[in-house]
């Protein structure tokens, strides 16, 4: 029994989890709550909430808010893209 616990350690490596009860956090999800604090994000957050809210105030209508949508988040994720991948393992 001795042998096969050597031949299974020398061969077969275990891999044991860090710390197992830490809540993980998305760095993006934090960098992207950092960047919304930039003036230029919350002026595009802005106009797509008063486009969704021109939107919604219609009974009928063909407009969409995907370009203010787009906008907004193109420019969320490049913010949060400069201090990304730095916090990656």
């Amino acid at each position: 029994m001795a042998l096969f616990k050597f031949f299974a350690t020398t061969f077969f490596p275990t891999v044991r989890a860090e710390d197992e009860e830490a809540e993980l956090v998305d760095p993006q999800s934090a960098l992207r709550e950092k960047c919304q604090s930039n003036g230029n994000i919350q002026a595009l957050y802005s106009k797509y909430q008063e486009c969704n809210d021109r939107v919604n105030g219609k009974s009928k209508t063909t407009e969409t808010c995907m370009e203010e949508l787009f906008d907004y988040v193109t420019e969320l994720d490049h913010c949060a893209s400069h201090h990304l991948f730095s916090k990656l393992k």
